[in-house]
């Protein structure tokens, strides 16, 4: 009977040392979430109806995941895949899409190949040094878009 109940005492000692380890192997990370992905679109369109644009916005999360889509009345179906693409572009390379349309007009055409939609209007959604989604908006000029973009990220405030 002895043996059993230190089999038993065993085996659960063992599990619980399984256990611990699988939980050091886990960390905690920040998300999007949808409350804040809406607030952020909110707070583009209303940049853009200030300025009598029409813009599609689209909000992804960490994982490159839409997450909230706005497209305004009126607002060019063409931009819907554009603004997902400035987003994704900001999520995956943790900057503003702007700097590869940077490159892009220095003859670095080449980055097209990567996936890369080298626009302007892309930007990381950052919290706490890590990149937790992204805003991407299209529709205008590029610098517009941008502008749209930085009044969600604004909206925000510090995550």
């Amino acid at each position: 009977m002895s043996k059993i109940v230190l089999a038993f005492v065993i085996g659960i000692s063992l599990l619980s040392i399984s256990v611990t380890s699988a939980s050091a192997q886990l960390i905690e990370k920040k998300t999007l979430s949808l409350a804040a992905a809406k607030k952020a679109a909110a707070a583009a369109e209303a940049e853009a109806v200030k300025n009598n644009w029409t813009m599609v916005i689209s909000v992804l999360d960490d994982g490159g995941n839409l997450l909230y889509l706005e497209r305004m009345d009126g607002a060019q179906l063409g931009s819907i895949d554009v603004s997902q693409g400035k987003a994704r572009t900001a999520l995956k390379f943790k900057r503003p899409s702007k700097a590869f349309q940077d490159l892009i007009d220095k003859d670095q055409a080449h980055l097209i190949t990567l996936g890369i939609l080298g626009v302007q209007g892309g930007l990381p959604i950052m919290a706490e040094g890590k990149v937790v989604g992204s805003i991407g908006v299209s529709g205008g000029a590029s610098p517009q878009d941008e502008q749209c973009a930085q009044a969600g990220i604004n909206a925000l405030g510090t995550l």
